[in-house]
């Protein structure tokens, strides 16, 4: 017999108005032309070698790709990203579900990041009208049209909305397709539950997004570079509203994944940054290198000649160029490290806050224009 499940149209969900911010982007985003802080001798090296390896992984038609956690966002770094790639640097961007948020809520309202300690204590966190209704019903679109998470979201904010389609249409088509294209009438049917439930208008749904010069994802989609995002069910405020459909998160993500993957199997000779992000980084790098090294052996290589920077604030001492250090060594405890140490190319790592790493990286690109 099933569980009984928690009922999210039970929850008092509040208006985004009504929610206090710790970050306005307007105020606090961070410039390309900005300053970074000085880098020790070590620091300074490998930056001026990541520069060295882009600008050969570009000449080559490698993937240039860069993970980063949400707090690369939520620092105001997204006009830093979005110069990287409008100058042909980065070929891909890579985050988690977090990241996705706070940058729509950014070109959006203009600012993020809500008091987490007192509203789990108010039963506000998370649960809020615009942030889960919008975000969730842009994916559910977005899946139904073939289109990943990451691509989901920058569509809807460079276009300003969605077009929503009829009931009647949606109904024909689950009919049509339940033989042919099975999956896209499960995709027509999350979307037609959703239509339904909250009682969809058909028809272009406009959506103002008047800070979007501030949106990554916009920026990515705008300039076709796959934005993808790696989510974990229940870890993201959207999963708190009642439009949330984990059907079309999934599809989603699982089409993300496998952009990203695609991404990893042409890394040979490339370049990946892996910037504040303990767990999703490493994990999805690790599956993906395995099944594209699966492919490159039955064609008789093998992906070696990778460059990985690993960024973050935790401080290590070890010459992680000599291998992995004992267990004996505090720096062992370091687990991505000690992940991306296993896969093979040469890995480095910056102890570094993101901010200052990325605007150093863009000093020293601006040395190397593309022609």
């Amino acid at each position: 017999m099933p569980h009984k499940q928690f009922d999210r149209f039970a929850l008092n969900v509040k208006p985004l108005s009504q929610r206090k911010d710790k970050v306005y982007i307007e105020k606090d985003h961070v410039l390309p032309s900005a300053e970074p802080k000085a880098f020790s001798a070590a620091g300074t090296n490998v930056i001026e070698e990541a520069v060295a390896r882009l600008k050969a992984a570009r000449d080559a038609g490698k993937s240039r790709m860069i993970a980063f956690g949400a707090h690369s966002i939520k620092n105001g770094l997204a006009p830093v990203f979005i110069k990287l790639i409008e100058d042909g640097w980065i070929t891909h961007l890579a985050t988690n579900g977090a990241g996705i948020i706070h940058d729509w809520e950014f070109a959006f309202q203009g600012h993020s990041s809500e008091d987490v300690r007192e509203n789990v204590s108010r039963g506000e966190f998370g649960v809020w009208k615009e942030t889960g209704f919008y975000l969730n019903l842009a994916i559910i679109v977005g899946a139904y049209r073939g289109m990943g998470y990451g691509e989901a979201v920058g569509a809807f904010v460079e276009n300003e909305g969605l077009e929503i389609p009829g009931e009647a249409a949606l109904a024909e088509e689950i009919r049509t397709c339940a033989e042919s294209d099975p999956l896209q009438a499960a995709a027509a049917a999350d979307l037609l539950d959703r239509v339904r439930r909250f009682q969809l208008a058909p028809g272009w749904m406009a959506v103002p997004h008047p800070y979007k010069q501030y949106g990554l994802q916009s920026a990515a989609y705008r300039l076709n570079i796959p934005f993808t995002s790696h989510p974990m069910i229940g870890h993201d405020i959207i999963y708190c509203h009642p439009m949330n459909s984990g059907a079309a998160i999934g599809r989603a993500a699982e089409r993300d994944f496998l952009a990203y993957a695609q991404g990893v199997w042409n890394l040979e000779g490339g370049v990946y940054l892996s910037i504040g992000s303990a767990v999703m980084s490493p994990m999805i790098f690790e599956k993906s290198l395995s099944m594209s090294q699966n492919i490159h052996l039955q064609q008789g290589k093998h992906i070696d000649n990778h460059y990985l920077v690993v960024v973050d604030l935790q401080e290590s001492h070890w010459d992680w160029t000599q291998g992995e250090p004992p267990m004996s060594n505090p720096d062992y405890y370091l687990r991505y490290n000690k992940s991306f140490n296993r896969m093979g190319g040469q890995m480095r790592y910056v102890t570094a806050d993101n901010r200052d790493f990325l605007l150093a990286l863009v000093r020293g690109l601006e040395r190397n224009p593309i022609c």
